[in-house]
């Protein structure tokens, strides 16, 4: 599998980490509260990459950056919500 690049990309009250494919693009989308807790919306998969990974991968740099800007994540994201109870060493980044 190629390593593609994660981006995060932001505004005042949303967010998302995208990786884009030659053939689409995979993200999981944010909702800013306050810069201490952000909104897990949503996470796509583009079509032909799922089960590949790439979900974790989004949440894993979200966590990257809640554990070094010190905010917490609502997850209600269902994708976000599950990966947080078969992880309980992430319980720290979590508001629920």
């Amino acid at each position: 599998m190629t390593e593609e690049t994660i981006t995060r990309e932001v505004t005042e009250t949303k967010g998302r980490y995208v990786i884009r494919h030659a053939d689409g693009e995979s993200e999981l989308s944010y909702s800013i509260l306050s810069p201490q807790t952000v909104i897990a919306d949503h996470t796509d998969v583009a079509t032909g990459h799922e089960g590949t990974g790439v979900g974790v991968r989004l949440l894993e740099a979200m966590l990257a950056d809640a554990r070094a800007e010190g905010f917490k994540i609502v997850p209600l994201c269902p994708f976000v919500n599950a990966q947080r109870r078969k992880h309980p060493e992430w319980a720290d980044l979590f508001d629920v």
